[in-house]
């Protein structure tokens, strides 16, 4: 129904304006009496087989929904009721920015594959943190934090130490987010000196709120295996707990459009089914290195169920849906459930 009535319509209009859409149906039916507990009798799964404990927070699922689509932490319980097994808010700021200007979202519909290049948009964290004090939470929540552009990379850790400490109460694991295309020079946050001294901050600041909240590192998939075995290193030495991998990709080889087209769309990180590959080649490198020592969440281009599978096989404990689901509707987590309770029954 989602693929062949829903979608269709859904696509008529702008990313943005079907993103705003969305979370308002969402905010109605949050307070329609029964409606969100009728939607998670239909998509959640409440077999055992598919829980599982990852850096100490016992999942009930392994499909969780990647940081960008839930930016301001305002539809995570209804995310949850859709069969999520945890949601990833933001990512989010210390104060709030208008992000990028717009048209900033392109669909590349033969390829099932987003172009974004939000920068960050949200409201800041002061109102997530509202909006998180605020919920009677059934779902598990991690967030996803950054900087704010006007900050420069010289001061970027007390961007992220002050989200740290103002969600530090209400989420149950952090992403650090230094990995995405869309905020100026961010990425060479990733290089060796400045991200240890980053997660080095972020450790002794868990220690100093006497936490055991974990703490994952979300990466591009733009960098070599060098760069890779350098992150294994930094991981092992400021003791963080893992890895998300992976971000957007700023790559465009391999697209079904021109390049006169791909280029006429601008910059901003490509999603979906041209990122499956590679994320799922970091993933396999990242655990056969480590030895399997560094959990990693698995994400980008999972499409269908057998894509979060093989991201599994290759080491990943648990994945994230973001392009997916908007291409192929919350049936999506349904069938990955479905197929990863019969793999973990057998």
């Amino acid at each position: 129904m989602y693929k062949n009535i829903i979608r269709p319509i859904l696509f008529l209009f702008s990313p943005e304006a079907i993103h705003n859409l969305i979370f308002i149906a969402f905010k109605i039916a949050s307070v329609v009496p029964g409606l969100k507990w009728l939607v998670g009798r239909i998509y959640c799964s409440n077999s055992k087989s598919t829980e599982v404990e990852v850096c100490g927070i016992k999942f009930p699922n392994r499909v969780g929904l990647a940081a960008g689509l839930d930016k301001n932490a305002d539809a995570f319980e209804m995310f949850g009721k859709l069969g999520f097994g945890f949601v990833e808010v933001g990512t989010v700021t210390p104060k709030a920015q208008p992000g990028n200007p717009k048209p900033r979202v392109f669909r590349l519909k033969k390829d099932r594959a987003l172009i974004n290049r939000m920068g960050f948009n949200n409201q800041g964290v002061h109102h997530m943190v509202k909006k998180l004090k605020k919920a009677k939470r059934s779902v598990i929540v991690g967030g996803n934090i950054g900087k704010n552009k006007v900050t420069p990379n010289t001061e970027a850790i007390s961007d992220y130490i002050f989200s740290f400490r103002k969600l530090h109460h209400y989420v149950d694991y952090f992403v650090v987010n230094v990995s995405s295309p869309n905020t100026p020079n961010l990425r060479e946050l990733q290089d060796k000196e400045p991200l240890t001294q980053l997660l080095a901050a972020l450790k002794l600041e868990n220690n100093k709120l006497n936490s055991t909240k974990p703490i994952f590192l979300k990466i591009a998939p733009d960098i070599t295996n060098a760069h890779l075995d350098d992150i294994i290193d930094i991981v092992g030495a400021t003791k963080i707990d893992g890895i998300v991998a992976t971000n957007t990709t700023i790559e465009r080889s391999g697209l079904s459009y021109s390049d006169e087209h791909v280029k006429s769309l601008g910059a901003g990180g490509l999603s979906g089914t041209p990122l499956t590959s590679r994320s799922t080649e970091v993933i396999k490198y990242l655990v056969d290195k480590s030895n399997g020592s560094i959990p990693v969440i698995g994400a980008g281009g999972i499409m269908t169920a057998q894509d979060a599978l093989d991201k599994l096989n290759a080491g990943a404990s648990l994945v994230q849906l973001y392009t997916g689901f908007i291409y192929e509707g919350p049936g999506l987590i349904k069938q990955i459930n479905k197929l990863l309770d019969e793999q973990y029954k057998s």
